[in-house]
């Protein structure tokens, strides 16, 4: 084989082995931009199936306004049930006062905490009552003490219901014996009626599981407890 023919040969296999090594280039980068493709298409695909967590509610949503009004709510509970505890002698309300100043005042501290985790401040931007006298999620405002389902539960700004007054406190403070078990149990009576109220409107215009669950929680224990008062009176 002449010099010649041996650089022809050796050009051929040169050419041959460029162009498979431009050809497996040309794969590697088609495998590469698949590769990205794939991933950015999967990434785009998760972000729309994923479950989205819940936005948290707004300074003037119901839930807002509710664990601010009842944590007040609860507040004179508590107050109330730990001046009948320096009063009585009666195992019965001893025992309840307990029940009452316990629970409430550990719901009180949740609610306060669902502000906190919802990064909504304590004091609230609008008259007390507010998110009461709002539509509930059915378009009605709920009256259910009239039984009118379009009339307002509650006028924004007024007292709670159930909240004892300054003049009714007094009383109790003065009271002794008997006496002061059955105004206890008097006051507490329609301030529970007044707390099962407002449970039942958050009922009425919240989904939102966490307070729902402490809503429903409050109008069935307070119920009881209303029940059970109303024994004890009979029984006085």
């Amino acid at each position: 084989m002449t010099l010649d023919a041996d650089a022809d040969a050796d050009a051929g296999r040169d050419a041959r082995a460029a162009a498979l090594a431009g050809r497996r280039l040309r794969l590697v980068v088609a495998a590469a931009l698949a590769g990205m493709l794939l991933l950015v298409g999967g990434i785009a695909v998760g972000r729309l199936t994923a479950p989205t967590a819940p936005l948290p509610p707004t300074t003037t949503s119901a839930e807002a306004g509710f664990a601010r009004d009842m944590q007040t709510h609860h507040q004179q509970a508590v107050e109330m049930a730990m001046m009948i505890r320096s009063i009585t002698v009666d195992p019965d309300v001893l025992v309840l006062s307990y029940d009452i100043t316990t629970s409430q005042a550990q719901q009180a501290g949740q609610m306060f905490g669902w502000l906190s985790v919802w990064g909504l401040p304590q004091s609230p931007p609008e008259p007390a009552m507010t998110w009461m006298a709002r539509p509930a999620l059915d378009g009605t405002t709920h009256g259910h003490e009239s039984g009118d389902a379009e009339a307002s539960a509650h006028v924004p700004g007024e007292p709670m219901p159930g909240l004892a007054t300054a003049e009714q406190l007094a009383a109790l403070r003065a009271a002794g014996g008997e006496a002061a078990d059955e105004l206890f149990l008097e006051l507490m009576i329609a301030h529970h009626e007044g707390g099962v109220e407002m449970a039942q409107a958050l009922l009425d215009r919240s989904e939102n599981d966490v307070a729902v669950s402490l809503a429903r929680g409050i109008l069935v224990s307070q119920q009881g407890e209303i029940d059970l008062m109303r024994q004890l009176l009979a029984a006085s």
